[in-house]
């Protein structure tokens, strides 16, 4: 296993990078998978814009982009998360910074392990998995 926090252009927050690591490692456990190599790129609105412009053909900001290249048993990914916009969903949701942005990070681990939240009734689905992630940290 082997996860990595990368910034680009942005302050890295002050998470617990061993902690978050080995909850990442709890999480995929409970959905049947292992870890392989994750890559975090923490950056700003206008960097996640591009990536999503370039990769994606979306013209507009995200707080997270999902990159797969796991197999049947084994999660590997790279991705990329705005804390501009982790900042101002935390805002508007009235949460603290701090949780939105875990609750990214496992939505990202989330999708690698094969859930998903763009058809109908997946978005609660998805909710519901991050809530019980959210549960799981130590």
């Amino acid at each position: 296993m082997e996860v990595n926090y990368i910034t680009q252009g942005v302050e890295m927050s002050c998470i617990d990078q061993a902690k978050v690591s080995a909850w990442i490692e709890a999480v995929a456990r409970k959905h049947g998978k292992a870890v392989g190599t994750l890559t975090y790129v923490f950056c700003d609105d206008e960097y996640i814009l591009e990536v999503n412009k370039q990769f994606l053909q979306h013209d507009y900001y995200t707080d997270i982009i999902t990159f797969d290249y796991s197999n049947s048993h084994r999660i590997s990914g790279d991705m990329v998360i705005s804390l501009d916009t982790v900042r101002t969903n935390a805002e508007q949701l009235g949460v603290d910074y701090d949780s939105e942005l875990l609750r990214v990070i496992i939505h990202g681990v989330l999708h690698l392990c094969g859930i998903n939240d763009k058809g109908p009734g997946e978005r609660e689905i998805m909710e519901q998995h991050e809530n019980e992630a959210l549960a799981m940290l130590p």
